[in-house]
């Protein structure tokens, strides 16, 4: 995954000059046009990373919501806080009573115990399965138990006033499998349900005893490990198509990390931390930007982009953005122009509110850091004047 990452970016740098370069006084008045039509409650800012030189600001201080580029926030803290290559560890291990015979029978409870991946599937699951067989496991007399305890058992964030939230695509939990899926017993138990089913399917005899508890304090030895993908993988699978439920999970995770618990809440206070490390403000109530009550300025953004671009990170924060004609957010946008192939960026959408930020190569070879932020607006009218704004950075002599 390092390799490929080392790639794209390479590849993103390597690229020819873009034909047509614009002048740094025709991109002003252009985007100042365009601007313009956004109304007040709209700002934008470009930075030349190589000089320092403000290409473009307009309102870089208003505090506006972000939408979706509230996930720069989490997924760079994430990036920063557990580092690229960690990996998140679902394992299976017997409960403190629990005996496993000569004959491959575990008298007693099988626990399955959850890390906060949200990418946890049946790959996943018969992964487990297959090293429980390989361990000998043949039988399990007591009850399959979810453990989901790394997490407090809040389904939802800030704007369902942390109920379950159908736009988050799933139920928030430390142990979950299939986005997020559930019943009325809630997402451990259906994740348990889903060990048990390709336990069975496995030949290994079990009950239909399944529950949710959190598992003794008494160490046991772990019979099963799942890793998940990398975090880098993580947030590139958060950013790209801009999933709700990988980027609230990924902000409890910080808090669980951070050893003060794995609510929102604790997440928003280690994210916060490292955004000060950075030197970057900004209002987080959730991870994903659902809430309109998230503020953050497009200088901020950029403040970000910048430190990040510095980073041995960088990298992996990059290439986990979108970019025009490829998979994500950005796949039908600015397909035929100068940012296809010389543009990276993360998308923001709510009723009302639209954004943009991410990074562009200019013809002499130049990264331009931006972050457009509207509110107030008409979210599709908003992203067709993004996309005749952002190509001219990708055209930008400097």
């Amino acid at each position: 995954m390092r390799r490929l990452v080392a790639l794209v970016i390479v590849g993103l740098f390597a690229l020819p000059a873009a034909a047509h370069a614009i002048t740094l006084s025709t991109l002003k008045a252009s985007w100042n046009k365009r601007e313009r039509r956004m109304g007040s409650h709209a700002g934008a800012y470009a930075v030349d990373l190589g000089s320092g030189r403000v290409v473009y600001s307009r309102n870089a201080n208003l505090r506006l919501a972000p939408a979706s580029n509230e996930k720069l926030l989490t997924t760079a803290s994430a990036l920063i806080r557990l580092g690229p290559d960690t990996t998140l560890d679902t394992i299976v291990r017997p409960a403190p009573d629990a005996v496993l015979q000569p004959d491959g029978t575990l008298a007693g409870d099988l626990i399955l115990v959850g890390a906060g991946d949200p990418s946890l599937n049946d790959v996943a699951m018969r992964d487990l399965v297959g090293q429980l067989r390989r361990a000998g496991i043949r039988r399990v007399t007591g009850a399959i138990v979810g453990d989901e305890s790394l997490f407090d058992n809040r389904r939802g964030s800030y704007d369902s006033n942390f109920g379950y939230d159908s736009d988050l695509g799933g139920a928030l939990g430390a142990l979950t499998w299939g986005h997020g899926r559930f019943d009325s017993r809630g997402p451990a138990f259906y994740a348990a349900s889903r060990l048990r089913y390709f336990l069975k399917l496995s030949k290994v005899r079990v009950t239909t005893k399944v529950s949710v508890s959190p598992a003794a304090t008494i160490a046991t030895p772990t019979l099963a490990i799942h890793h998940s993908p990398t975090i880098a993988e993580l947030i590139s699978i958060t950013n790209h198509p801009s999933d709700n439920f990988y980027a609230e999970t990924l902000l409890k995770l910080l808090g669980a990390r951070a050893g003060t618990g794995g609510s929102t809440a604790r997440g928003i206070t280690a994210a916060q931390e490292v955004l000060k490390g950075l030197g970057v403000k900004a209002r987080m109530v959730d991870g994903s930007g659902l809430s309109r009550v998230d503020r953050v300025a497009p200088s901020q953004i950029v403040r970000l982009l910048t430190a990040l671009a510095g980073r041995r990170e960088g990298a992996d924060f990059r290439a986990s953005l979108a970019a025009p004609g490829e998979w994500g957010t950005l796949q039908h946008r600015m397909t035929g122009t100068a940012a296809r192939g010389r543009c990276r960026a993360k998308t923001g959408t709510l009723i009302g509110v639209s954004a943009l930020s991410g990074y562009c190569i200019d013809p002499a070879g130049h990264t331009i850091v931006f972050s457009l932020l509207e509110n107030g607006v008409c979210a599709v009218c908003a992203k067709k004047l993004e996309d005749q704004m952002v190509p001219m950075l990708a055209r930008y002599e400097g």
